[in-house]
């Protein structure tokens, strides 16, 4: 039988003793390299190259540019309504299905629940809160107004976006084509019936108005 003196000549003196304590050593000089990137601060280039998004963007919102910090996963609706304060853009399902969040962009509807802020960015973000010119409020939001059109109006913003959007594509929709477009939206009060007879009088009081 071999004594351990053969074997460890062998192997060249290699031991796991020896082994443990070149792990322990590796590790300890790569947490000091570690150590010393962090505090002089040559790591912060480094991690900055690596997909790195600018926060402090400009917005424009209801013809306004707005610098604003925002998180590169941050949505649109979240953007609007905790850190601009416009909070006529709700937060229902949070998921694209109810339609509380409906902005415009460029004039076209958006969830800006489902639409990343930093996506926007060189574009024309129109809240409920942008609709009123020179103290003259949108056909819309008068006949809102007229029909008395939503029972709790937790809805009415993003509806009241979608009929904007709706009478830029149909300024005079059909009660059926009406209903059709703003299917995207919900009313958990379950009155469809008063916001079509608003949605009919936006029409109406929009094509007065032209």
């Amino acid at each position: 039988m071999l004594d351990t003196q053969v074997i460890q000549s062998r192997r060249g003196g290699f031991t796991r003793r020896k082994f443990i304590k070149g792990v322990i050593a590796a590790g300890a000089t790569a947490s000091a390299a570690g150590y010393l990137f962090r505090e002089s601060g040559m790591l912060a280039p480094m991690l900055s190259a690596q997909g790195a998004v600018e926060r402090l963007v400009t917005l424009t919102v209801n013809g306004q540019q707005r610098r604003v910090d925002v998180p590169k996963h941050e949505t649109l609706a979240m953007t609007l309504r905790y850190q601009l304060g416009l909070t006529g853009t709700k937060l229902g399902c949070d998921r694209a299905e109810c339609g509380a969040c409906t902005v415009l962009l460029d004039g076209t509807t958006h969830y800006g629940c489902s639409i990343l802020t930093h996506s926007v960015l060189g574009r024309e973000v129109t809240t409920i809160e942008g609709l009123e010119s020179d103290g003259e409020l949108h056909p819309v939001q008068q006949a809102v107004i007229d029909e008395g059109g939503f029972q709790c109006a937790f809805c009415a913003p993003g509806f009241t976006m979608s009929m904007v959007g709706m009478l830029s594509k149909n300024p005079s929709p059909s009660r059926e084509e009406a209903a059709e477009l703003l299917a995207g939206n919900l009313c958990r009060c379950g009155d469809y019936d008063k916001i079509l007879n608003t949605a009919m009088r936006a029409a109406e009081l929009s094509r007065s108005r032209a």
